[in-house]
């Protein structure tokens, strides 16, 4: 059973928890007896560089943040592993022999990472698991309802395909890694949401989100199926996309079928501007980035109450049950909604977005 939670500030969650006293938890933000003060280190790892969220916005935020709750005096050990499970575990291991006080895990590998979770469990140093879920004795997991995000993908396809779509249509799915617990999840609801609807003509789960992969799978889909014959493609994520498309220009498409995506990349943005893709999954990072710079920080100082506050959820992994969690919600983009997601969050300025080949492009969608 999948359980979502509403994303809500933390202070004026914990306000209304702690004055209510349905935590059952004692102390507050000023009685409780932390167990480290303001000068702590926060290792944070990132899977990949393929996928430009976790450098332009998620660390970036989860750094800000760590900076304001500890009055400037955190410190943040950034790594990314590029792809790398074994890079990442060597990462990690190094922070384990660092003393770190708390570590931000985006697993590259769920399950080869577990035994490294283990040991900074046993060092003493808890672990929150970022976006991705990883095995091993997690302490807390931020991330969103991932088989919501194929849901969602799934439906703005189906309505990009229009409103006499059926079972003839043929689609192909281009899914995440397969070492990517998350991957899984968004096929999982793709899945659900396009079966009796239309027919899953060919599926591929892409090593490492590969865009380069996924242009290859593309192109031989085409060569199977007929270019003409392809009435969506369902890719899990942006950089994917960008594969897609190029394999679809190669094989002389040029007048793109409804393409999906994941993560508001800025070229995605540009590129359903454009009619090249269709739409794109925002996952609003900030609340993501700082949610995890909170419970990190929260969890090392001993303030129960706003850690709670921040984890009413609890999700299970294959090792770890009843994980303390937080589950983000999410917002499917297509062109007429680019101005209020990324554009009013403040992902993207305008003039970022419309650069000179896409001025018309805006300016028919309304962005000025």
């Amino acid at each position: 059973m999948r359980r979502i939670a509403m994303s809500v500030a933390a202070s004026t969650m914990t306000l209304s928890l702690a004055g209510c006293g349905v935590l059952n938890a004692t102390g507050s933000s000023t009685t409780a007896t932390p167990t480290k003060g303001n000068d702590i280190t926060v290792g944070v790892l990132m899977p990949d560089k393929i996928n430009t969220r976790y450098t332009n916005f998620d660390y970036p935020i989860m750094k800000s943040k760590i900076a304001e709750l500890t009055n400037k005096q955190g410190q943040v050990d950034y790594q990314n592993a590029a792809s790398s499970a074994p890079t990442q575990t060597k990462q990690m291991q190094k922070m384990i022999d660092d003393k770190v006080d708390v570590i931000i895990l985006d697993s590259v590998d769920s399950h080869a990472i577990a035994d490294t979770v283990k040991k900074a469990k046993d060092a003493g140093i808890p672990v929150i698991a970022y976006d991705r879920l990883a095995e091993g004795p997690i302490d807390a997991y931020v991330s969103f309802d991932n088989e919501l995000v194929g849901e969602v993908q799934a439906r703005t396809l189906l309505e990009g395909l229009g409103s006499n779509v059926d079972t003839s249509d043929k689609v192909v799915m281009v899914n995440g890694s397969p070492t990517d617990p998350n991957a899984k999840q968004f096929k999982t609801g793709a899945v659900s949401e396009l079966t009796g609807k239309v027919t899953i003509a060919d599926s591929y789960d892409t090593k490492d989100w590969d865009p380069v992969m996924a242009q290859k799978e593309v192109t031989t889909a085409i060569n199977k199926i007929g270019r003409d014959n392809i009435a969506a493609v369902y890719s899990a994520n942006d950089a994917m996309a960008g594969g897609v498309v190029k394999a679809l220009k190669a094989a002389g498409v040029t007048s793109m079928p409804p393409i999906t995506g994941q993560d508001a990349d800025l070229d995605a943005i540009q590129r359903i501007l454009s009619g090249e893709q269709y739409m794109t999954v925002y996952k609003p990072y900030p609340d993501e980035a700082t949610a995890a710079a909170e419970m990190a920080v929260y969890k090392v100082q001993g303030k129960d109450i706003q850690f709670d506050a921040l984890t009413q959820d609890t999700v299970d992994s294959p090792t770890t049950k009843d994980i303390p969690s937080q589950l983000v919600q999410v917002n499917a983009v297509t062109k007429s909604k680019i101005k209020d997601t990324v554009v009013a969050d403040g992902i993207y300025k305008v003039s970022q977005i419309c650069t000179a080949a896409y001025k018309t492009a805006c300016a028919e969608a309304g962005l000025k």
